[in-house]
């Protein structure tokens, strides 16, 4: 029996590394689609390029069996915001385009949680049908994905064996990169902000995403989307949870949502037009924090068997784990483990 050999592309993100690790554990032949500066495992064939560039995906597509779609631009904020059509949207035409002349078991590709923003709890867990105007997303990223979706939908409309999964937010360990989430913390953490906004979202444990990919693979139906998220929480609940593990004192005073838009949107203007630096409250992140990004997986759990580790101890995890890279600047007065 030959050994399956399974596509990665942006293997070297948060969730990539952990989908790889997983396949390698699995048995699998791993190939990463990953670009030039970024690390990888020396175990696992590596392409090194762009998904924009056909010749490039063409050649990481041969001879593998399953492909998973992950490599995007993650962040809320890009000095060129063409960055985020180019690379989430066209990408992944691309992939699709490129993946169509292969014979493939399946492609996963990989949406996000933030195109129901605005929407019910009901509207996000129906489905594929239901979703918000493409004009009323916040953000470039948002807008980026929900097109990039389409295409996979379409895709898989044509006869393409696709199954859509969208993370809620991960964390846990080995976030090199500094996707917002793990930037949420660190900020928290490291800078002290006096205040924050009130907003709720999803979280799940990014090992937990990552098996969801593989589950998604085995037991997806081709064409629908798997919501892959575990506890809904408010960010004030966060908040405790990361003072319990730290033992450092959170903020506790609450701002309106204006408040934080204004703020928002001057700490973008400076970072288009003076630093060129992330900025610490982009304005996507403001207003995707005006919805509650709350979900049910149930599908996820129910259909792929997803899941649901303790968000506890993943955030725990994480927090060791950054605090081992050097990341986290402050002294933690104690690292409570559940």
């Amino acid at each position: 029996m030959s050994i399956r050999r399974s596509l990665v592309t942006g293997g070297g993100g948060f969730i990539g590394l952990h989908l790889v690790q997983q396949l390698l554990e699995h048995g699998e032949t791993v190939r990463v689609l990953e670009l030039p500066d970024v690390p990888l495992p020396s175990n696992v064939e590596t392409i090194r390029g762009s998904v924009c560039d056909a010749k490039i995906v063409r050649k990481a597509l041969k001879d593998v069996q399953r492909v998973y779609h992950l490599a995007a631009n993650p962040n809320l904020w890009a000095h060129d915001k063409n960055d985020f059509k180019r690379i989430n949207y066209e990408g992944t035409c691309t992939v699709l385009q490129e993946a169509a002349k292969c014979d493939l078991e399946v492609i996963v590709h990989t949406s996000t949680e933030s195109i129901f923003a605005g929407k019910s709890r009901l509207e996000a867990e129906a489905g594929i049908g239901a979703r918000k105007a493409v004009h009323n997303l916040p953000g470039p990223y948002s807008r980026s994905k929900f097109f990039a979706e389409q295409a996979a939908i379409k895709a898989a409309e044509d006869g393409m064996p696709v199954v859509i999964v969208a993370p809620a937010l991960p964390i846990g360990p080995g976030d090199r990169k500094i996707t917002p989430p793990t930037r949420m913390i660190l900020d928290f953490i490291n800078a002290r902000p006096p205040a924050y906004l009130e907003c709720g979202f999803n979280l799940i444990d990014v090992r937990d995403v990552a098996a969801g990919h593989i589950l998604a693979a085995e037991h997806g139906r081709c064409g629908d989307r798997y919501i892959l998220g575990n506890e809904n929480i408010m960010l004030s609940g966060f908040l405790r949870m990361i003072e319990d593990i730290t033992g450092l004192a959170m903020p506790k005073i609450r701002i309106p949502y204006w408040t934080a838009l204004v703020a928002g949107a001057i700490s973008e203007f400076l970072a288009d037009y003076v630093t060129r630096r992330q900025p610490r409250a982009p304005l996507t992140g403001v207003r995707l924090a005006r919805y509650p990004l709350y979900f049910d997986s149930e599908k996820a759990i129910q259909e792929l068997g997803l899941p649901q580790n303790s968000v506890y101890q993943a955030l725990a995890d994480e927090i060791e784990w950054l605090s081992g890279e050097g990341l986290i600047t402050r002294r933690l007065p104690m690292q409570q483990r559940v």
